[in-house]
């Protein structure tokens, strides 16, 4: 390998990244406060509290080991001439550069999904039964994970062979070609996720009539929203987690309930969630989203067929002729400090959507009383972490911490 400047930016940015991460990790475990905040006295008992904090624990201690192994391993493959070795050797079983494409990516896909999976085994059926969380068995785990290959080798191997085609003989216009595939496909599983992606992996039945169904239909009159369906999600099946989603659009969206929450919330706090949802619906959320993902993969695209073809990144790696297999790898670690600040903004957003949700529903619920008990019984049941610091908020967190969104419910 060659160490020339791509050398030294990417590898002095990946140490950097793992650092911040580290230390956002031993922030967070610094932030944990021994006293229930005010917004959960009386609501929270003590002992649930600690219990709170020592999964939290838990999970930043088994994360940290999972992230120093994800960085050792990537760390020794790239000095070992791992990238170089790979592609001479996919590029002699598949001599046609489609073929040899999609065996090298999905080679390291392979070998980053083995390598990550004790650590998922771990916090599946070690930390999260030691917490009375997980209700997953091993033969689903095993079928979650078989049923994500199938589905990735289905669709994403004809998607990056269509790639592969564009950047090879495209020329200028490559990036344009690979932008619109890309966005097809893309609304194209939004469409047909809910009713063909999605039952792969759990099963749905419609919500039952009852008080809560003539509770969701005067609610969606109330706020305008065109109520289609209404599912609910055996997320018990997986885990003792809680959660309310919206999905799909045009004919094929819905909300859908966790059986977890019908099970634990009254009916007044699973329709200021459902308010919650619509807000997201009303206030645009969705499509803004999916514009803003749209035009940031074009940008992200475009960038690739810049360096895709640069020789010193690939000599950077000890790779000796450029390809768009081994580029978009090689892409992908050079653009780390960009990835950062594109979830920095990504979050912000995010951040803000959900505070508009909130305020919506809290509009629709005649005040902030049934959403904030919602949240406060969310966070007991799925052991959240209550005071996570600033830095961790501003770089990860896609909501708002649920204190400030309890104290916000009442303003």
């Amino acid at each position: 390998m060659e160490l020339n400047p791509y050398f030294w930016i990417i590898l002095v940015t990946l140490v950097l990244h793992f650092g911040l991460e580290r230390l956002l990790a031993w922030l967070t475990v610094r932030s944990l406060s021994p006293a229930v905040p005010p917004e959960f006295a009386g609501v929270c008992p003590p002992e649930r509290y600690a219990r709170m904090q020592a999964y939290t624990r838990d999970r930043i201690r088994l994360g940290t080991a999972s992230a120093c192994w994800d960085f050792a391993w990537l760390l020794g493959f790239w000095f070992a001439g791992g990238f170089a070795a790979w592609d001479r050797l996919t590029d002699a079983w598949f001599p046609h550069p489609i073929p040899a494409g999609l065996a090298f990516l999905g080679g390291l896909a392979l070998a980053s999904g083995a390598l990550s999976l004790p650590f998922e085994w771990i916090a599946t059926f070690r930390l999260d039964a030691r917490y009375d969380l997980n209700r997953t068995t091993a033969r689903t785990f095993v079928l979650d994970r078989v049923k994500g290959l199938l589905l990735a080798v289905l669709l994403g191997g004809p998607l990056l062979a269509g790639l592969i085609v564009f950047y090879r003989f495209a020329g200028a216009s490559a990036w344009l070609w690979a932008w619109g595939t890309v966005a097809a496909v893309t609304l194209f599983l939004q469409y047909v996720a809910p009713t063909w992606i999605m039952p792969l992996f759990n099963r749905f039945w419609p919500l039952p009539d009852g008080g809560l169904r003539d509770g969701l239909v005067d609610l969606a009159g109330r706020t305008e929203f065109p109520l289609r369906e209404v599912f609910v999600m055996d997320g018990s099946r997986r885990s003792a987690r809680s959660n309310a989603f919206f999905t799909g659009f045009g004919a094929r969206k819905r909300i859908v309930l966790f059986d977890t929450l019908i099970e634990r919330h009254p009916p007044e706090e699973i329709l200021a969630i459902l308010a919650h949802e619509i807000g997201h619906w009303r206030r645009r959320h969705v499509l803004v989203g999916t514009v803003l993902g749209l035009a940031q993969t074009g940008a992200l695209l475009f960038l690739l067929q810049v360096f895709v073809g640069h020789r010193p990144l690939f000599a950077a790696f000890g790779v000796d002729a450029p390809s768009f297999h081994v580029g978009l790898v090689l892409f992908g670690l050079l653009l780390t400090p960009l990835q950062v600040a594109l979830s920095l903004a990504g979050n912000a957003l995010s951040r803000r959507h959900e505070r508009q949700a909130d305020a919506f529903a809290r509009e629709a619920m005649g005040g902030g009383t049934a959403l904030a008990d919602a949240l406060r019984r969310l966070a007991m049941d799925n052991l959240s972490n209550l005071t996570p610091h600033p830095l961790a908020i501003l770089l990860h967190a896609s909501h708002p911490p649920v204190l400030e969104r309890v104290r916000a419910l009442f303003e």
